[in-house]
């Protein structure tokens, strides 16, 4: 391949690379088998990805406008990283090419008074996307399994009764409440993608170091980061957790090595494509009294 004009999306062999990632039993998942800087045989060079990434948006539109159409699914796509995974620039780039009507994007951040009056699952439920809409999470209710877990002595403020906190089974019953969660959505026509952007230890220092160095990049710089970094270990331990306990075949999550942000935004490209063009939605019929309705409106037109 030589340049950008010649590469053609080949469906088939991106839901071969997507099946690699993709995780759709906790049995006997591990972590440490997906690397962070994994990249298939025969995909493109870096400056190739481009001209592929904006087919796959460009279909990604067809189907949203499909989705939209019908109004009766609804597509969650759940959005994971460690601290400098690409989540904002994979949303940005992925989603350029969707009507923004359809798509609404929620960033989770620490929970306040109102939201910890609740059980953890409350203000998830609040902002599900409506059936023809794709909702993002940028985090979500993961974190509470995450953050909330690396930080357990955080959780006596979060107004849980002491003596519902802590014990051999917390995290399992956490983490079965979420599984029951997406079944209910799923049942409900809610289709669900998890995407973890699986990002290596040295690529995070890298980034980090990148918002340190450039101007315009050190607005995303926290010192917070920083401590969280020391935690990593702890992290990746939860998120094992979190994906063995929760991968199922009608949520399945998709560990995208992240360590090339070009190549992670393809695979979550592919991702959401895959989940939309399963649903096999069709134009919507056109009932006969509409129809003769539309044969009028374009006779008329005609006649103007």
């Amino acid at each position: 391949m030589s340049g950008e004009d010649e590469i053609v999306r080949d469906a088939k062999a991106m839901r071969e690379v997507l099946a690699r990632y993709r995780v759709a039993s906790g049995g006997d998942f591990e972590l440490d088998a997906y690397a962070t800087d994994d990249l298939p045989d025969g995909m493109p060079h870096k400056t190739e990805a481009k001209a592929l990434l904006a087919q796959g948006t460009a279909r990604l539109a067809e189907l949203q406008e499909l989705l939209y159409a019908n109004r009766t699914w609804s597509l969650l796509v759940v959005l994971q990283a460690m601290d400098a995974g690409g989540k904002d620039s994979t949303i940005a780039h992925v989603m350029s090419g969707v009507n923004p009507q359809g798509v609404s994007v929620v960033p989770f951040k620490a929970p306040g008074p109102h939201e910890l009056a609740h059980g953890f699952l409350w203000r998830v439920g609040r902002v599900v996307p409506a059936r023809g809409m794709i909702g993002i999470f940028n985090r979500s209710h993961y974190e509470d399994v995450l953050v909330a877990r690396v930080h357990e002595d955080r959780l006596p403020s979060t107004g849980l009764p002491p003596e519902l906190i802590g014990g051999k089974h917390f995290w399992e019953h956490r983490l079965e409440d979420i599984a029951a969660f997406e079944r209910y959505l799923e049942r409900q026509g809610t289709r669900i993608v998890k995407i973890f952007l699986n990002v290596g230890r040295d690529e995070q220092k890298e980034r980090f170091l990148k918002r340190l160095e450039e101007p315009e990049k050190t607005w995303k710089f926290d010192a917070a980061d920083l401590a969280e970094r020391k935690l990593w270990p702890a992290y990746r331990a939860a998120y094992q957790a979190a994906i063995a306990a929760t991968a199922t075949k009608s949520a399945p999550w998709y560990v995208v090595p992240a360590d090339r942000k070009w190549f992670a935004r393809l695979v979550v490209a592919e991702a959401i494509i895959a989940a939309l063009e399963d649903l096999e939605l069709k134009p919507p019929a056109v009932p006969k009294d509409h129809a003769a309705q539309l044969a009028k409106a374009r006779e008329q037109l005609l006649k103007d």
